[in-house]
């Protein structure tokens, strides 16, 4: 039996920091006290004095590339790079190639993950203006939900015929998750764009052609088609403080039939970083002003934004280096999401007990997930553990990503993640992960 006792950790759960010990048992967590005392001859200790312990995050919304796109990044190493960040469950999405649209591509995923993944996994399945049938094949009790891209994609999978889309958000009980830009708002913005600067548009105006009324027109359209079907709709990476009064927090999270996700960039990021960091922080829906980043904030806080996540989609040096027309959007963060939000608490911006409640409690609540995202006995021992007090820098050794590059790189974080548990294994520690992909398919209570 694998037994390993964590000794006098400040659990965070629920709200609460208490010091305590957990005991796990195989894949489980089997006890939370004051003190417990070792009961079997081979049981592992860990002191984490002074340490936090929490409940492995879980990402909702990551790009891992594979199958199709492996040159940026696959299941394996992306993966790795995210139990290096605390992050021990992830919903994938289905823009890889070919794109997850049939039951039977959707499935390959699932194949290749339960070989090479390090953390839990889930994949969203990819809806179409032509494959409801397959769609409505989805099995509510293994799959995260279904995906739409409201705005531009990779491949066929923009959704614009209004009549496929109610007919979708319609016919189905499951969790929908939209990607909201207007395509064409950004068609326009781009043209015009064009005209002034030709091919060499600065990447400052990514935020202007990718613009908040670009955003507001889908959100707001796709909301109210789920207030007219009664889907259960949640909206990915919100940008624009024009969308926050789109959202409600009068309602507890259980009740809600329309969620909301802010990503870490959005969070950290605004347009006056575009002049040092350029394509590198070019994602869509792109960063906004500063102005935008404090609405956001400020609807996080006050739970009108239920869930914080990544949009993890690497891209090699070689693509971010190339103009900004021709540099695809999307960056690595799943290694550094957890640290930016505690640099974020050291900031006095929010406490540790809300970043557990928006990476790790709230995911578990949105999408049903059995028996994760909480300290609890009998739950999956899903748990990392963060030293607050020990800084570490930011550079291309210790990143895991496969595309070998940060947003981050070059900045100090104050606090490291020094274990992470998946279930019940000890997957990293002190910059190293574990050759051993423990990572199992995340199943649902509905």
């Amino acid at each position: 039996m694998n037994t390993v006792l964590i000794k006098n950790a400040k659990i965070v759960n629920e709200g609460k920091i208490v010091e305590g010990d957990v005991l796990i048992e195989n894949e489980f967590i089997v006890e939370i006290a004051e003190s417990i005392s070792p009961k079997a001859v081979n049981c592992k200790i860990i002191d984490a004095e002074g340490q936090y312990l929490i409940p492995g995050a879980i990402d909702d919304q990551v790009h891992f590339r594979e199958p199709g796109l492996t040159h940026k990044g696959n299941i394996a190493s992306e993966s790795r790079a995210a139990v290096a960040g605390g992050i021990t469950s992830f919903i994938e999405q289905p823009n890889t190639v070919p794109n997850a649209v049939t039951q039977e591509l959707l499935e390959d995923k699932y194949q290749i993950a339960s070989k090479t993944s390090y953390a839990n996994y889930s994949f969203m399945m990819g809806g179409t203006n032509d494959n409801l049938e397959e769609v409505l094949k989805t099995n509510p009790k293994n799959v995260a939900g279904i995906k739409l891209f409201l705005g531009s994609s990779t491949g066929n999978m923009l959704v614009d015929n209004e009549e496929t889309l109610e007919k979708i958000f319609s016919s189905t009980k499951m969790l929908i998750a939209v990607h909201c830009e207007d395509e064409a708002t950004i068609k326009t913005n781009l043209e015009r764009y064009k005209l002034q600067f030709g091919e060499d548009i600065p990447v400052e105006c990514h935020h202007l052609i990718r613009s908040e009324e670009a955003c507001y027109l889908s959100s707001s359209k796709a909301i109210a088609l789920a207030k007219k079907t009664g889907a259960r709709l949640h909206v990915f990476h919100l940008s624009t403080a024009k969308e926050m009064d789109l959202f409600t927090n009068k309602i507890p999270l259980e009740e809600k039939q329309i969620t909301a996700e802010v990503c870490i960039h959005h969070l950290w990021f605004s347009n006056e970083d575009y002049k040092t960091k350029g394509n590198f922080i070019k994602w869509n829906p792109a960063v906004k002003t500063a102005t935008d980043r404090d609405a956001l904030w400020k609807a996080l806080l006050d739970d009108r934004i239920d869930v914080i996540a990544t949009d993890h989609a690497p891209h090699t040096l070689e693509e971010k280096s190339q103009s900004y027309t021709k540099a695809p959007s999307g960056g690595p963060l799943v290694q550094h999401a957890v640290v930016a939000m505690f640099e974020a608490h050291h900031q006095g911006k929010i406490s540790i007990e809300k970043i557990v409640e928006k990476m790790c409690h709230n995911p578990a609540k949105i999408f049903k997930i059995e028996k994760r995202g909480f300290i609890k006995e009998g739950y999956y021992a899903d748990l990392v553990l963060v030293n607050t007090a020990l800084p570490w820098n930011v550079k291309k050794e210790n990143i895991l990503a496969q595309c070998g590059w940060s947003p981050f790189e070059g900045y100090t974080f104050k606090s490291r993640i020094t274990h992470t548990f998946v279930n019940g294994e000890l997957v990293y520690k002190n910059f190293k992960v574990t050759e051993n992909p423990v990572g199992k398919r995340l199943l649902f209570d509905r």
